[in-house]
């Protein structure tokens, strides 16, 4: 080991950065390292550990707690073949509901599933998935690098699927089947192996499915009764973007990214609120030096319920809470490093990052059990 550690984020300072408690949402924030081994915390505001799940699965994305107390958590599913070079970077197939003491109360599987799987409290998910389109099918998606194709000529295409508690097929949707070829095309520097790149599912309060469709730049709301698309943002609104989410109001709120921002020659990732109406961005948040707040991948915003946005800086393991004009009241940067479990990722990141997907902000009242196990 040299006496200067190499690792350029792990010699910055790690844990709790900043906090203003006068202005930041009283609470405990959720997380799961992408390189851990199963583990997810909750930290109090001063970064604290009030409490720990082990998990028997290493994070196939995120952990997100509901309504009873459990926890949602979407982990690896083990032994599974690489469809293509990025398949384990992102790749999920066991979707479980755990106990606080770790105890898993459910599980499904599914190992096609990747990125998201959105638990309801009544037991049903919502995930994402992959099909094989080969020949003609492969063919007809547009755009992307020439010959980019996974093995075979394959280009994995997206489909949703919702399943019940007991693992029955509710409803699905085939990007296939409903995305325009033209008004869909991959980025031209996106790879075809993987088409359009869903990494967001959301149901919204009406019944229809919101969507990030990250390799096209579009957030997009399905219709549940056709599978039609009823809405998607404006070209250029938005940038490789992440977790869209719908507020009380109706407008979504999205992390973008900023990857290949039209007219834009220096990235950064921001914050914004879109107003589904007008197309609208009626508010966004980024780093006063906007350069300094880059995530050329991942990365989420939850608003909290004082108005505030805690927002997820992925790549770097940075979680950050702002107010409704930009004052940053939290910081906290996850101290956990380690490298990717499979080879084929830690060739692509060789780096031991402390990555996570996404995190929530939980109020003391959302979790009733803590006191009593603390």
């Amino acid at each position: 080991m040299p006496p200067i550690d190499q690792n350029s984020r792990r010699r910055r300072p790690t844990g709790l950065i900043a906090v203003d408690e006068t202005a930041a949402f009283p609470g405990y924030t959720l997380f799961a390292p992408l390189t851990g081994t199963g583990e997810v915390y909750l930290v109090d505001l001063h970064g604290r550990t009030a409490h720990r799940w082990n998990l028997p699965y290493r994070p196939g994305r995120h952990a997100r707690l509901l309504g009873d107390g459990t926890l949602a958590y979407n982990g690896v599913l083990p032994g599974e073949r690489a469809l293509f070079p990025m398949w384990h970077k992102y790749r999920g197939g066991v979707m479980l509901h755990a106990a606080p003491d770790g105890t898993v109360l459910r599980e499904h599987r599914d190992p096609l599933q990747h990125h998201d799987a959105h638990h309801l409290d009544d037991g049903r998910i919502l995930y994402t998935a992959l099909e094989a389109l080969t020949g003609s099918e492969a063919a007809a998606v547009r755009g992307g690098v020439p010959g980019s194709e996974a093995a075979d000529g394959v280009v994995w295409a997206d489909t949703i699927r919702e399943v019940g508690p007991d693992g029955e097929l509710l409803w699905s949707w085939r990007a296939a089947e409903h995305l325009d070829r033209a008004s869909f095309a991959l980025h031209e520097a996106y790879a075809r192996e993987h088409w359009p790149l869903i990494n967001s599912v959301t149901p919204l309060r009406d019944g229809n499915i919101l969507a990030s469709l990250r390799s096209v730049s579009a957030v997009v709301v399905i219709s549940r009764r056709t599978g039609e698309i009823l809405w998607r943002s404006g070209p250029g609104t938005v940038s490789q973007q992440h977790a869209p989410t719908e507020l009380d109001d109706g407008r979504l709120l999205v992390f973008d990214n900023g990857v290949f921002r039209p007219g834009n020659d220096v990235p950064y990732s921001r914050v914004v609120e879109i107003d589904r109406t007008t197309g609208a961005v009626v508010w966004e948040y980024h780093d006063p030096a906007r350069e300094f707040f880059f995530a050329p991948f991942m990365g989420s915003a939850q608003r909290l319920p004082n108005g505030n946005t805690l927002v997820t800086d992925s790549p770097s393991g940075r979680l950050f809470e702002v107010t409704e004009d930009g004052y940053l009241c939290w910081e906290y940067v996850v101290p956990y490093f380690a490298g990717y479990a499979e080879n084929e990722v830690r060739g692509l990141f060789p780096s031991q990052p402390n990555a996570v997907f996404r995190s929530y902000r939980y109020a003391a009242s959302d979790i009733p059990w803590l006191e009593a196990t603390s």
